[in-house]
């Protein structure tokens, strides 16, 4: 019965111990991560007029598969070429007596590029300006790989999250212990880069990529040592 009694406390004793809460600092770190893009990515559209809805439209791919041409000859390969944007729409006006009518059609088509070789990018804006196309709804820059630098962004957010901690347990007279879990917080965030052009279009148009970055968020939690 002793001898039942001894093992009985010894394992409410090793369950109480095993079940004894310990300290833990929960903290966040960021990362971010610049680099130089070497991939841009346009959007250029071409707007036409015509009487009725067919010359409009005939008017509107002839001068597209032109642009598509130029973008070609100056080396954009087909698979960085996506149509993203066709309309078709009646163009209404007003008379003086407030009757709308439809005075031709508008087409319009929009068109994705990708461009691989950055230094080229003015030149490419030139070529498709010169041949028909007439709107430009946005630039972006970005990596073709962006793989490595979220990993190096990640690897700073660890650090960072680590150093935090360090640096709060000691300040309250403590240690860090071991980590206990680590948790990314979803989505990176890239900076935009700048873009400016020339409005006269006279010379190949000048833009700046910048920089673009990748930041990570963590949370890291972290055992206080006795």
């Amino acid at each position: 019965m002793r001898i039942l009694s001894i093992l009985l406390l010894s394992a409410l004793l090793a369950t109480a111990l095993a079940e004894a809460p310990y300290r833990v600092i929960s903290v966040t770190g960021e990362g971010t991560v610049q680099a130089s893009p070497d991939l841009a990515t346009l959007s250029i559209g071409v707007t036409t007029q015509g009487d009725t809805a067919a010359s409009a439209l005939g008017s509107n791919s002839a001068a597209l598969a032109k642009v598509m041409d130029r973008l070609r000859a100056a080396g954009i390969e087909d698979r960085d070429l996506q149509t993203t944007g066709l309309s078709l729409n009646p163009n209404w006006t007003s008379d003086e007596s407030g009757n709308s009518r439809i005075s031709g059609y508008l087409a319009s088509n929009q068109l994705t590029v990708r461009v691989r070789a950055l230094p080229m990018l003015g030149a490419v804006l030139d070529a498709a300006v010169a041949d028909g196309a007439n709107t430009l709804n946005g630039l972006t820059f970005g990596l073709a790989d962006p793989k490595p630098l979220q990993d190096q962004a990640r690897q700073a957010a660890v650090a960072d999250a680590i150093a935090r901690a360090k640096l709060l347990v000691e300040a309250a007279g403590g240690k860090v212990g071991p980590v206990v879990s680590i948790t990314e917080q979803p989505g990176f965030s890239p900076p935009m880069p700048m873009f400016r052009a020339d409005a006269a279009m006279g010379a190949p148009v000048p833009v700046a990529s910048g920089e673009v970055g990748v930041t990570a968020q963590v949370s890291v939690v972290l055992e206080i040592a006795e």
